[in-house]
């Protein structure tokens, strides 16, 4: 118990000391223009390649590590950082720049009867936390996203990451330096668990905490956090193929929505098929899914229509599950009305489809499946910040309140009100 009290006392000092630098450089920041931010996101893009070697090397020791403490292979998926991937990160980081800046923005604004211009204007957040697991790609995205929005980072990523994030901050860092930049504008905490805890109750230091990452880890820091929170989900995604669904383009969308790639948050876990269409459908599906080494968990009347596929009983427990895997839960709904209600009790609200060419089945979906992302006659793939055209993204909000959905530059910025004058009193 001694022991873990010092290694508290340890993390809150260091978060601390973190937060003080990183409030101060939150101030210079804010002063930025768009074209010093564009020109630093360019510049670091070009250091993240030049660092590729020393990413990698990183990554394969953070490998290494997992496979002897026997990681799944979806989770090393996860946490792999190959050549490609290198350049993609960087990439994302040149595409951040050629985005417009939102800080300066003014969202809205009049002229009062007497004379008062008053307008609302996106500013920086100030000092962000970032909570995160596995993905190695998300510090560059972080940083990035931090550094055309005005805001300082703080990033707390997994141990099983450790060396490719050092790796990645050490570069990111020192090309900072060099451009006469705060290196403190991108900080990374590499203690334990405590160095979460300090984080996430570092009010008056940190702005705002976004967690990224597993059920468990999104739980603790919001039920822990007295720093306020923006809730990324985890991804218990839905595929419905409707009784009036195009039944080659369904079994595209179901496909690729679980195969394309089964770690990420934003790959299908469950297949609901409307009975008048599952006798045709579902044997199709189910063969392409399972010669695809997809383990799929059916209900009676989906396994009466498996053939020679194999399948296991579905159970409670795997409609709730996010597998992040190549397994799949497959059922057959009688309406549109139970499908949708299913979804409703199982969903994560992250991202959920429909495959139909009722338009008025689609518009019923659209207005009552309540999750972030609501797809029609598409992958659920697409679920995804670079996708919908933001360059990067922070993470996916479940949540309803300031962010929903793929969260990119506007979300990490406030509003504050700017009333201006000629000596007017009330």
């Amino acid at each position: 118990m001694k022991n873990m009290n010092s290694n508290l006392e340890q993390s809150t000092a260091r978060v601390a000391a973190a937060g003080k630098a990183a409030r101060v450089v939150s101030k210079r920041l804010a002063l930025l223009s768009r074209a010093e931010k564009d020109a630093a996101l360019g510049v670091l893009a070009d250091a993240i390649e030049a660092a590729e070697a020393s990413i990698v090397a990183g990554n394969e020791r953070d490998l290494e590590r997992g496979r002897d403490a026997g990681i799944s292979d979806s989770l090393a998926d996860r946490l792999r950082m190959t050549p490609e991937r290198v350049s993609a990160v960087a990439q994302a980081l040149r595409d951040l720049a050629a985005l417009p800046d939102p800080v300066g923005e003014v969202v809205r604004g009049n002229t009062l009867a007497n004379g008062l211009q008053i307008k609302q204007v996106r500013v920086p957040m100030g000092v962000v936390g970032m909570v995160y697991e596995a993905r190695p790609n998300v510090t560059v995205d972080a940083a990035g996203l931090g550094l055309k929005s005005g805001n300082a980072m703080i990033l707390r990523g997994g141990s099983a990451a450790a060396d490719t994030n050092a790796a990645i901050v050490a570069a990111l860092r020192e090309s900072l330096e060099r451009q006469g930049l705060p290196a403190d504008a991108v900080q990374l905490l590499n203690g334990g668990h405590e160095d979460v805890q300090a984080l996430i109750t570092a009010r008056g230091l940190v702005d705002l905490v976004i967690p990224r990452g597993g059920a468990k880890l999104i739980e603790t820091v919001v039920t822990g956090s007295t720093v306020p929170v923006i809730e990324t989900g985890t991804g218990n995604v839905h595929v419905y193929v409707d009784a009036a669904a195009d039944l080659d383009m369904a079994l595209e969308i179901a496909v690729n929505s679980k195969t394309h790639r089964p770690s990420v948050c934003n790959a299908a876990e469950s297949l609901l098929v409307h009975r008048d269409v599952a006798d045709e459908f579902l044997p199709r599906v189910l063969r392409t899914l399972a010669d695809k080494d997809v383990t799929l968990h059916a209900d009676e009347r989906a396994t009466a229509l498996a053939g020679d596929v194999e399948t296991k009983p579905v159970t409670d427990e795997a409609w709730n599950t996010e597998f992040h895997d190549l397994e799949m839960s497959v059922g057959v709904v009688d309406s549109l009305d139970e499908a949708i209600e299913h979804i409703d009790g199982y969903s994560t609200h992250h991202t959920d489809c429909i495959v139909t060419e009722n338009r008025a089945a689609a518009r019923a979906f659209i207005a009552q499946v309540d999750s972030a992302v609501v797809m029609v006659n598409a992958s659920t793939r697409f679920t995804d910040g670079g996708e919908f055209g933001f360059g990067a993204e922070i993470g996916i909000s479940t949540q309803k309140l300031h962010a929903r959905g793929p969260m990119a530059l506007a979300e990490l910025t406030t509003t504050k009100w700017v009333v201006d004058g000629d000596g007017q009193i009330r």
